[in-house]
């Protein structure tokens, strides 16, 4: 664990992962699945977290109606530092409200901001880089991020250029100044990106200071930082109580667009731990443990019952019932009480639209 006493962490847990719906839900997101094995994606971050931060200093900020499901999953977390967004504000609000829950707590507060539904799978890998982001964020006033070091072009996520180095942290490590952001870009853009060795995964994963991100905020958000100032002046119980005032009129912004694009202060860190968002059914199959025919097979509900044959590189991700394959290769199924999906393993990126239309129709009973 790292002996910063002034250290803590905030996980966003918002919600969403329409791509691995139907198992993910609105009123239970990807975050509370158990998609790796016998504990949630929830846990799996918070007891990575824990490695770096002690249990009390670990902040959740979630959506009102997770709150229950979190205190269950994470019992060790002090209920007093789950924070129930009354909507849904996007990551400034979520990242600005966390800090300053921080900074309520210990005005030299410094903050790791996580997704509660991230993988990586070389945990002392990752407490080496973040323990180097840590340190240069105690130590100036950056914000720094960590982008993770690619492993193949992909087009599901954004990208982060470094610049100039600033300097050596490491034998392997640098500082880098950031260039600039490029959101989702197609899949030859995100080729040519990686093959200049400069480009890094943008995984939202952010290290800074409360008062430089606060300052940060003064100047490029300036009424989002008027409308959250006193905040960081409440104790527990008004924080908890004045969150609901302050998101009726806050705007609905990606920390992103609101800071990062922006900050003259920003710095990257390369993070190659091999990380993973787990954004769509392809990359479960691709963590999932493979039986002879190359097929992965899930469920949260105890033993799955299957039977196949000729049937290759299939995610079967079963209920209660039986599920029978014959002649299938490289196709994804989910079945829940309530959905069963059929999906190639290629379209897995396109489930969101069929959660689209089922918004459209007004079918809110499947989403």
């Amino acid at each position: 664990m790292n002996n910063n006493k002034h250290l803590y962490a905030v996980l966003l847990a918002g919600g969403g992962g329409t791509r691995l719906w139907p198992k993910s839900r609105d009123n239970f997101p990807k975050q509370f699945l158990k998609l790796t094995g016998s504990r949630s994606m929830m846990q799996i971050a918070a007891d990575r977290i824990h490695d770096l931060v002690d249990w009390s200093n670990i902040i959740v900020v979630t959506n009102h109606k997770y709150v229950k499901e979190i205190a269950k999953q994470l019992p060790k977390v002090l209920k007093e530092n789950i924070i129930a967004e009354p909507s849904k504000r996007d990551t400034a609000l979520a990242m600005l409200v966390g800090a300053l829950y921080a900074k309520s707590k210990d005005k030299n507060a410094v903050i790791i901001n996580a997704a509660s539904d991230h993988i990586v799978e070389n945990l002392a890998e990752f407490d080496r880089v973040m323990n180097k982001a840590i340190s240069v964020a105690e130590k100036h006033q950056y914000l720094v991020t960590v982008g993770i070091t690619p492993t193949h072009p992909t087009s599901a996520f954004g990208y982060i250029k470094a610049g100039k180095e600033i300097k050596k942290l490491d034998r392997d490590l640098s500082l880098f100044k950031v260039d600039s952001f490029t959101e989702k870009p197609n899949l030859a853009t995100a080729a040519a990106f990686i093959s200049t060795g400069r480009y890094f995964w943008n995984a939202n994963m952010y290290v800074w200071s409360a008062k430089a991100i606060q300052k940060s905020f003064i100047k490029h958000m300036p009424q989002l930082a008027k409308q959250t100032k006193h905040l960081e002046k409440l104790n527990t119980k008004e924080f908890h109580q004045a969150i609901k005032e302050v998101y009726q009129d806050a705007e609905a912004i990606s920390i992103d667009y609101a800071i990062s694009e922006k900050a003259d202060n920003l710095v990257l860190i390369p993070g190659d731990f091999g990380w993973n968002d787990v954004g769509d059914w392809r990359v479960v199959y691709q963590l999932g443990a493979k039986n002879a025919a190359g097929n992965v097979i899930l469920g949260e509900e105890g033993a799955v019952q299957t039977v196949t044959q000729k049937s290759y590189g299939n995610l079967i991700h079963g209920n209660q019932r039986l599920i029978a394959l014959y002649g299938l290769k490289d196709f994804i199924i989910v079945d829940t009480k309530e959905i069963l999906l059929i999906c190639p393993k290629d379209k897995a990126q396109e489930v969101k639209k069929l959660v689209n239309q089922l918004k459209e129709e007004g079918k809110k009973q499947f989403l």
